[in-house]
C-alpha cells in the first residue's frame, strides 16, 4: 500500500521511502555463552564507533552456585584492562510472588550508585539457583564511542527469584566519562555464571 504525503494542500502517493530514512536494523555482533564462567565480556572488537546504540540481550542467565545471586556490570575505557568507570544510576523494581501473597513496587536505594566506580547491579533482588530459575531481559548502551557526552544506559530484566517470585528490574544511569567506552563486563555478585547467553547487537546509525 502506498504512503500518502500532504504537500501544499494536495495529496500525492509515495511508493518508496527516501534512502536516508533509517531502518533501525539490528545486527548481531557477538554471542557469549556461559559455562560455569567467572564473567562474560565484550571488548573493542564489537564496542566501537561502528554503531551509536548497542543492545545486550540476556537469555536464561543462571547462577552456578547455591543461594540467590545478583547480576552486575561495569564499563571500561581501556579495552578491558580495568572495569572502573564512574557511574551514577537509579533503580526501581516491581515483584509479585507465585502464591499471590505479596507484591511491591519501589525505588531501591541499595542498588543504585552515586559517582562510584563499583559494579552496577542489574537486578534489585536475586535470581534463584533452582534448575528452572534464571533471568532474562535487555540492556541498551548509547553512543559509547563519544568523546563529548557521558555514556547513558538503560536495562530492564525479569528474574525468577528464589522466593519464588517474578521481579521486574529497571536500572538507568550513565558512565560519567567523556572518554570512549570500549568494553563491558558482566558477572554475578558471588560465584560463577553457570549457564545462559548474552547476545550483543548493534543498531544501525
Amino acid at each position: 500500500m502506498a504512503l500518502v504525503k500532504h504537500t501544499n494542500n494536495s495529496l500525492s502517493n509515495i511508493t518508496a521511502l527516501p534512502s536516508a530514512v533509517p531502518t533501525g536494523k539490528m545486527t548481531l555482533l557477538s554471542t557469549a555463552t556461559a559455562s560455569n564462567s567467572a564473567s562474560l565480556s565484550f571488548n573493542s572488537t564489537y564496542i566501537n564507533s561502528d554503531y551509536l546504540i548497542y543492545k545486550f540481550e540476556f537469555i536464561n542467565i543462571h547462577p552456578a552456585n547455591s543461594g540467590g545471586r545478583q547480576l552486575k556490570f561495569n564499563l571500561s575505557i581501556d579495552n578491558g584492562s580495568n572495569f572502573n568507570v564512574v557511574k551514577t544510576t537509579t533503580a526501581f523494581y516491581a515483584w509479585h510472588t507465585e502464591s499471590n501473597s505479596a507484591a511491591a513496587l519501589a525505588y531501591d536505594a541499595p542498588s543504585d550508585l552515586a559517582q562510584s566506580t563499583a559494579y552496577q547491579l542489574l537486578i534489585c533482588g536475586n535470581v534463584g539457583d533452582d534448575a528452572d530459575q534464571a533471568l532474562a531481559g535487555s540492556m541498551t548502551l548509547f553512543n559509547p564511542s563519544s568523546t563529548v557526552f557521558v555514556k547513558h544506559f538503560i536495562s530492564r530484566i525479569n528474574t525468577h527469584g528464589a522466593t519464588p517470585y517474578s521481579m521486574d528490574n529497571y536500572i538507568a544511569g550513565y558512565g560519567n566519562t567523556t572518554s570512549a567506552v570500549n568494553a563491558i563486563n558482566f558477572l554475578f555478585d558471588a560465584g560463577n555464571i553457570g549457564s545462559g547467553v548474552i547476545k550483543l547487537y548493534g543498531l544501525a546509525n
